[in-house]
């Protein structure tokens, strides 16, 4: 049981957990904080937090777990606005889409309050953003990866990870690094092609009659490019030195493709392609299927 839950940052991942909680009666009170009022004020009249406040320093002292729900770029600002109005046991965590820069910022700013700062990423999410696209079952049998280093305290990583197994997540450890490598794979490179993708047809001439025509298959590739931008922007920047090895990678596959189109190799084309098609299938369906069941 959480008696007092502060979310900073009442977002679609922040105020969904909150929700989650709730709904599970894990949680006693939940404090929203942020810097935009109406989202803060839309949060309390949907149910998502109890109150609200503008400082979270005056919110912190007596909270047993602290949500940091904000944009990577504002992570380490908000740590150290609080780190000094923290209780004794509080628990600090984030939701991030990178690890690495959020552990340094966590060991730079939070001090002799670290070991009770758990790093951690739910593995979900929708394009949508702001307390009004907070709901419950977000959650409900997605990944939830923490990565706890040498530091962290037993007992506040027990806290979180029961935390987010309340929400209904499947919670696993992993080390920083290999979060950001893998993370930058399966997310950040996908997401900088959608929004690179769109980007480009809407600074063709004919973009109107592109978008007019746009069938499912290209609503579905870049529906994650309605994401976000600055909280893209942010992971980008701190996941710079993964994504860009990715990047090349992909800009090289994609010459080669380039080359077997030009070349008319067929043979070269349906390798790639069928390849492409056995790996999904045999680790993404089954994966899809089990969640339906």
């Amino acid at each position: 049981m959480i008696g007092k839950l502060v979310v900073i940052g009442v977002g679609l991942i922040g105020g969904s957990l909150a929700c989650a909680l709730r709904k599970a009666g894990a949680v006693g009170e939940v404090v929203g904080v942020g810097r935009g009022r109406e989202n803060l004020e839309l949060a309390v009249r949907l149910g998502v937090v109890d109150r609200y406040a503008l400082d979270a320093t005056a919110e912190v002292g007596d909270a047993d777990v602290v949500v940091v729900g904000t944009t990577l770029g504002a992570t380490r600002g908000v740590l150290e606005r609080i780190a000094p109005a923290l209780g004794p046991d509080t628990v600090v965590t984030d939701v991030g889409s990178t690890k690495a820069s959020v552990v340094a910022a966590a060991r730079a700013a939070l001090g002799a309050h670290f070991p009770r700062f758990v790093a951690g990423h739910p593995i979900a999410g929708t394009e949508h953003s702001g307390a009004g696209a907070a709901f419950a079952e977000l959650f409900v049998d997605h990944r939830v990866i923490l990565t706890p280093v040498a530091e962290t305290d037993g007992r506040a990583l027990a806290r979180v990870r029961a935390l987010w197994e309340t929400a209904g997540a499947r919670v696993c450890d992993m080390a920083v690094e290999d979060h950001d490598r893998v993370l930058a794979a399966t997310s950040h490179l996908p997401h900088m092609l959608a929004f690179t993708l769109v980007d480009m047809l809407a600074c063709a001439d004919d973009a109107d009659d592109i978008f007019a025509f746009a069938a499912g298959g290209f609503r579905d590739f870049t529906r994650i490019a309605s994401s976000n931008p600055e909280m893209w922007r942010d992971i980008a920047l701190a996941n710079d030195t993964a994504l860009l090895e990715l990047c090349q990678s992909f800009s090289a596959r994609l010459a080669r493709l380039a080359d077997a189109i030009r070349a008319g190799d067929g043979a070269a084309l349906e390798l790639s392609f069928r390849r492409a098609k056995e790996a999904r299938d045999r680790c993404l369906i089954p994966e899809a299927n089990a969640r339906r069941q």
